[in-house]
């Protein structure tokens, strides 16, 4: 049993629910610090769970009182392509204040380190025009031109943090996560990511016997997706590492959204037409994740492939899926 005492900020979130039941596996007293509760798991995996919006100054101070260690920071206003092309301005606002607020918490607590968790959007859009993409290296993030505010939002969080360790000397991490994706995750809504909705369209497709599945764009954009098993380890180990800088998390295991389709169908074991939605959100042409600094800094690789997490999300989400009840959904 180890005497840290860590704060989990987003614990209601996926990611943030993860980490709070791997740091409690591992023997740390966890305090998760959430807007809403977590909806797939039980709110007491944490020792104490504060319900806080931490868009307000002194709610971050509450949330990180009390002698603290680390903190990991998940909570942000977000989702998957359809939700942070819509959704503009609540998105940067929200998020920036979350953001700064929490590296002045942090500050004058005097918190051990904190880790804040970025994203594979804030890489510049002409990096990512065509699906063969070169994997992007943490290098690449400037000069800055992200496709998107979320991305933006990002990247300007990631200077206030480092902005923080020049002249606090405030202890950081960050990482930058490319597509993460597992079982107890949102996965209808508009916030759910392509992985989560397309195993809840083939879920669908099986309990309903349709033949077909309806996919964005032309499916040829291309992604990696990383597993939250691997994400929460790799997290971890950036956390206890003295690697300050920015940190590619995610896998380089580069698919189309269209073979992402026929993974899923064949975990089902039904083939699926498939109806291409040209006018809907797609965002950038190709993203793969180049994990040299990854694998270096963390002396650690992925350990499940993109069909091992599937074969642990898909059956999770089509027993969500059968207890809505099919008739609940669209698609």
């Amino acid at each position: 049993m180890t005497s840290q005492r860590i704060v989990v900020a987003g614990a209601g979130g996926f990611i943030g629910s993860h980490m709070v039941r791997f740091l409690k596996s591992k023997g740390y007293w966890v305090r998760g610090v959430d807007i809403k509760y977590p909806e797939f798991s039980p709110r007491d995996e944490a020792d104490e769970f504060m319900l806080l919006d931490l868009r307000d100054e002194k709610n971050c101070l509450k949330a990180t009182e009390g002698s603290i260690d680390r903190i990991y920071q998940f909570a942000a206003n977000m989702g998957g392509i359809g939700f942070i092309t819509s959704v503009k301005a609540d998105v940067m606002r929200d998020n920036v204040l979350i953001n700064v607020n929490m590296a002045e918490a942090a500050r004058r607590n005097d918190v051990g380190r904190i880790l804040y968790t970025s994203s594979a959007c804030i890489y510049p859009t002409e990096k990512q025009v065509t699906p063969q993409v070169v994997p992007l290296k943490e290098s690449d993030a400037y000069p800055a031109d992200p496709d998107n505010e979320y991305g933006w939002e990002k990247i300007f969080s990631e200077r206030v943090y480092a902005a923080y360790n020049v002249d606090y000397g405030l202890d950081v991490r960050v990482s930058r996560y490319h597509n993460i994706f597992g079982e107890k995750g949102t996965y209808y809504g508009g916030r759910e990511k392509a992985p989560a909705a397309i195993c809840r369209k083939v879920a669908i497709a099986a309990l309903r016997g349709d033949k077909k599945i309806t996919v964005w764009g032309d499916g040829e954009q291309t992604r990696s997706f990383c597993h939250v098993a691997d994400c929460v380890e790799a997290t971890y180990r950036l956390m206890e590492s003295n690697h300050k800088e920015p940190l590619n998390i995610g896998s380089d295991e580069m698919v189309s959204i269209n073979q992402l389709v026929d993974i899923v169908s064949s975990i089902e074991g039904i083939k699926l037409t498939k109806i291409h939605q040209k006018n809907q959100p797609q965002g950038v042409r190709g993203r793969n994740a180049d994990l040299t600094l990854m694998k270096s800094v963390l002396g650690w690789k992925n350990q499940l492939t993109l069909e091992d997490g599937l074969r642990r999300t898909y059956p999770w989400i089509k027993s969500q899926v059968k207890s809505d009840g099919v008739t609940s959904f669209k698609d």
